[in-house]
Formats: C-alpha cells, structure tokens, sequence
C-alpha cells in the first residue's frame, strides 16, 4: 500500500470533501452524513466506501450524500467515538479492541490464538458472536452496528534478534504493545517483557532498541516502513481485529425506511468486498516485504494456546467477558480454556 505525503494527503482528502459536497449540492441532498474513519485514502476501507457513497446516491436520486473524513480528520478514535454517540458524527468504523472502553464485550474477537483463520473469523463474526456484540453495542442507546464487521487483518510479531517460534522465544523479549489489558495480559503470560509506546513513537523505540519487537498487521509494517528496523516476522496470527461500521441511532431514526434499506444495502456490500481486498492486499504485502529484507516464518498455535491456559489467561478473561460470550466464542473457534 502506497504511503501519501501529508501534502498529498491533505489535496487529495480535500478534493474527496469538495466533490462529495458539490454532487450532493448539485442535486438538494435531503439528506448529508458523516461517515469518520482513521485510515488513508488508499486504504481498501476508503475505496470501498467511496463506491458505496456513489451507489447510495445514485439509488437514492441524490437524496442521500455519503460524506468521508478519512485519516482521523475528524478527531482521534476517542474523540469520534464521543461524536458518533452525540451525533456530530453520523457514522464511524471503530475496531471492538477500542470500542470496549464503551462496549467491554466488543474486545472479544482479540482474545489471544482463539481464531485460527479467516473462515473461523467470519463464522464467529458473521454469526452468533457478532450478533451479540451488536446486541450489547445497541444496548448503549446511542449507537448501533451495521451487519457487516469490516476487516483489519491479523496482526503478526515482528522482531530485531530472532524469529518467534515457540512461546519459549517470548520469554523476556522487550515487546512494544497498544495501552490495553489484553495486550499486556497475553504478553505477560508468555513471560515476556510488554511495553506501552504511542504508534508515533514506536520506529524511533525500535531503532535505538528501547524494545526489540513489536505486533502489528502487515499493512502497517509496511507503510510505518517498520522493516527498517525490525528483521524477523513470525506469522503468529495472535489477534484478528476487524472494524465494526457504527451509527448514531438519532440520525438512523431520521432517514426514511427506503432510504435506510439502501444505505444498509451498500454499507453491507462494500464491507463484504473490503474483506476481500485486504486479504490479497496482505498476501501481495509479505512477498513485496521479503524484497525489503525481512525474513518470515510460519508458526504452530497450539503451543502458544497451550500456554496461555496454562498461565490462566484464557479463564481470566472469560470471567471478564461472561459465560454467554465466551460460551458463543467457543462454539466458533473451539475450547480455549
């Protein structure tokens, strides 16, 4: 994925808020909503939206204007979430690890090894688990989810002494994590060594050494250009973290039935074809990431789920997240613990 210059960024997101606007002018939006996201334009996030947006208001007879504020324009993931609850946002992709500071079930898609590919994800995402995480985000009163969970990727450990094979290699290993509790609880029951950094600050703490690894999705690697200073990629596939597609309940409420069907239509659509986009995006990202050097490996998971149970980490969090929740988890991924 082609890194943008702020400069670029900033023409380009320009041009996307100017020609939403001047479409939707053109013809008497009835209807004009924001729809926030933290990633780039050229994100398959963003591209499939446009098309959505495009379709909504050509199905709609240019009643409805899908307006996009990409790259966190509108404010951190924190500040757009408060926004999206208050209405000054109508829509926000959020992923359920963040989306638990207000809905702590909605972290449950993260638990450590539980997923084990992508079919597992989408049967527990796209089923039961899903349908209830949605329950308890509407049960807020504020917001909802869409039915369709757009996809961030698995999230991979990268590292500048040796590769990740077996949990043992965790053992003391200075990791660079997220501020959250099931990052730093799975890390600790490896034995290793987690460390809070902000994303901005994690090249800079990677290169003087300051910690050795880090955990991120390919996609990020590549354009934090991370494989400067990091050799080594396991293929843990330790977390699976996907977007879920939020709306402010007030302005939902507001559109009229037939409207509502379209946009739910095009939402759900384009969040199907994201999917997909990222998975060839990630597949195509770890041959142009051996070009530049880093080494991959591949990794058994049981081990590391072994471990896990074994240090309790599996019957913490089930006592966190509830027998319902973990019991729907389990009838996706298998018994963790």
């Amino acid at each position: 994925m082609k890194s943008l210059s702020r400069r670029q960024f900033t023409k380009s997101a320009g041009a996307l808020a100017v020609s939403s606007f001047a479409i939707g002018t053109a013809k008497a939006a009835q209807f004009t909503y924001k729809f926030a996201n933290n990633l780039p334009l050229a994100h398959p996030m963003n591209k499939r939206a446009q098309e959505a947006a495009a379709k909504i208001k050509e199905e709609t007879g240019g009643r409805f204007d899908l307006q996009i504020f990409p790259s966190s324009q509108l404010g951190s993931d924190t500040d757009t979430l408060d926004q999206v609850r208050s209405g000054a946002v109508d829509f926000f992709t959020l992923s359920g690890l963040i989306l638990s500071t207000l809905v702590p079930v909605a972290a449950i898609n993260g638990v450590g090894f539980a997923f084990k590919d992508y079919p597992t994800v989408w049967k527990a995402m796209d089923g039961k688990l899903g349908d209830h995480v949605r329950g308890e985000i509407a049960k807020t009163g504020s917001i909802f989810a869409f039915d369709t969970m757009w996809d961030n990727g698995f999230r991979q450990t990268t590292t500048s002494s040796k590769p990740i094979v077996t949990p043992a290699d965790l053992v003391n290993m200075k990791i660079r994590v997220p501020p959250a509790a099931l990052w730093t609880s799975m890390y600790k029951a490896f034995g290793a060594a987690p460390t809070t950094i902000n994303f901005n600050e994690v090249y800079t703490a990677l290169q003087s050494k300051v910690v050795d690894a880090e955990e991120n999705p390919l996609a990020i690697v590549d354009t934090a250009k991370l494989y400067e200073v990091q050799k080594y990629c396991s293929l843990t596939n330790h977390m699976w973290d996907g977007f879920w597609f939020l709306g402010n309940k007030t302005s939902w409420d507001a559109l009229p039935k037939d409207v509502q069907a379209i946009v739910s239509k095009h939402i759900n659509a384009a969040g199907i074809a994201e999917r997909a986009d990222v998975a060839a995006l990630t597949t195509g990202l770890q041959a142009a990431l051996t070009q530049k050097g880093m080494v991959f490996n591949e990794v058994a998971p049981d081990a590391f789920r072994d471990k896990l149970k074994a240090a309790g980490f599996y019957k913490d969090w089930k006592a966190k997240f509830g027998d319902k929740a973990w019991s729907t988890l389990e009838d996706s991924v298998g018994a963790l613990g």
